[in-house]
C-alpha cells in the first residue's frame, strides 16, 4: 500500500494589532480612512486588530464634533504591531501637550512600526523620534515641521515617507495612502491593490502634495530692496524677470541679488520666478484659459516650456491638473 501523503500544514494567517492613536480635536478622517484600509483588508483575508487609544480613555471629540466612544486608555492597550498618530491642525500650531506626548511614547517604545497621519508628525517630532530622518505632513504645515524641527529631512510634496521603522504622511486624506503602504508591506501589492478596489481609490495617487497646494506664499522680505521686487514680479509675472532685468531694477549686481535671493528664501532668482508664474499658471488653468494662453500669460512662455515646469514642480500634466481641479463633474455630466 502506497503510504498517504500527509496533508500540507495550513497556518492562520498573523493578525496585526494597530493602534490609533486619539484626541479631543482630532481629524476624523485622520482615524476613520486608514481604519477602514484595514478593515477592507481584514475582509479579504488578511486580518488586523486596530484599536484606538487615546491618553485617558473613553469618550474624546473630533475636530467635526462627532464622539468616538469608549476609546482605550495607552495602559489597557498592550502591545502592539504598529502605532498610527492622528492629527490635528492645533499640533501644528502649539505643544502637543505632555499627556499626548506621554501616550505616544509609551506606544511607540514598544511598536515594531510608528505611523503619523499629517501633523501627527509634530508628535513624533517633538519626542526626538524623526530626527536625522525624511519627514512628511500636510503641505501647509510642512514649513512649520522644518523650522521648528530642522534635524528633520521634511519634504513636503510627498504622499507619505518611511524611513526606517517611522512613516509619516501628508494631511487626512493621505492616511489612506498610507495605510494602503503598510498593508502592502504587511501582506503584498496584491493585498493592498485589492484593498484599494474595495474602496474605490488609487493604489497610488498621481502626483504629490504640490498640485494641492495654494498659491506660492512668500515670506516679506526683510530688506525694502526685495520687498519692492518680489512685489513687482508678483504683480506681472509676465513681464522681463531675468537675473540681469532683476538686478537693473534693484540697482544691485547679479551676484549680490542672487546672495540676496538665497539668504532670504532659500533659492534662486530664476526658480523663485519660475514658481511665481507655474502659480499663476495654475490659477489661469482653473479660470479656463488653454494651456497655451496659461503659458504665455503667466510667462512661461510655450506649451512645452508650461509642461516641464508642471513636471518638475508637480508630477502632472497641465492638462490632468485642470481635469483633476476644475470641477467634480465628470465628462458626460
Amino acid at each position: 500500500m502506497t503510504p498517504r501523503t500527509p496533508d500540507p500544514v495550513t497556518h492562520p494567517p498573523v493578525t496585526h494589532r494597530v493602534a490609533f492613536l486619539a484626541f479631543d480635536g482630532v481629524t476624523l478622517l485622520d482615524v476613520s480612512g486608514p481604519l477602514e484600509v484595514l478593515t477592507q483588508a481584514g475582509r479579504l483575508g488578511h486580518p488586523y486588530a486596530p484599536v484606538v487609544v487615546s491618553p485617558r480613555g473613553g469618550d474624546i471629540t473630533t475636530s467635526s464634533g462627532l464622539v468616538l466612544a469608549a476609546t482605550t486608555a495607552v495602559a489597557g492597550a498592550g502591545a502592539v504591531d504598529t502605532l498610527v498618530v492622528a492629527g490635528a491642525d492645533r499640533l501644528a500650531e502649539e505643544a502637543s501637550g505632555d499627556e499626548l506626548l506621554s501616550a505616544a511614547a509609551v506606544l511607540a517604545e514598544g511598536a515594531p512600526r510608528v505611523a503619523a497621519v499629517c501633523t501627527g508628525a509634530f508628535v513624533l517630532a517633538e519626542l526626538g523620534l524623526l530626527d536625522g530622518r525624511r519627514a512628511t505632513t500636510h503641505w501647509r504645515h510642512a514649513k512649520t515641521l522644518a523650522r521648528r524641527y530642522p534635524r528633520i529631512r521634511v519634504e513636503p510634496d510627498a504622499l507619505h515617507i518611511r524611513d526606517g521603522r517611522y512613516v509619516t504622511s501628508a494631511g487626512i486624506s493621505a492616511g489612506i495612502d498610507l495605510a494602503l503602504a503598510l498593508v502592502e508591506d504587511d501582506h503584498g501589492a496584491d493585498a493592498a491593490r485589492d484593498a484599494a478596489r474595495e474602496l474605490v481609490v488609487f493604489m497610488q495617487r498621481p502626483g504629490g502634495q504640490s498640485q494641492f497646494s495654494t498659491a506660492l506664499v512668500t515670506p516679506p522680505a526683510r530688506s525694502d530692496v526685495l520687498r519692492s521686487l518680489t512685489a513687482s514680479v508678483l504683480a506681472d509675472p509676465a513681464a522681463d524677470h531675468s537675473l540681469p532685468a532683476l538686478a537693473t531694477s534693484a540697482a544691485l549686481s547679479t551676484r549680490h541679488l542672487a546672495r540676496l535671493f538665497q539668504t532670504e528664501f532659500g533659492t534662486t532668482p530664476a526658480r523663485w520666478v519660475e514658481r511665481v508664474r507655474l502659480d499663476r499658471a495654475q490659477q489661469l488653468l482653473l479660470d479656463g484659459h488653454s494651456v497655451t494662453s496659461a503659458a504665455r500669460h503667466s510667462g512661461l512662455g510655450s506649451d512645452e516650456t508650461l509642461r516641464r515646469a508642471f513636471a518638475r514642480h508637480l508630477n502632472t500634466t497641465p492638462t490632468e491638473y485642470r481635469r483633476r481641479f476644475t470641477t467634480t463633474r465628470t465628462a458626460d455630466a
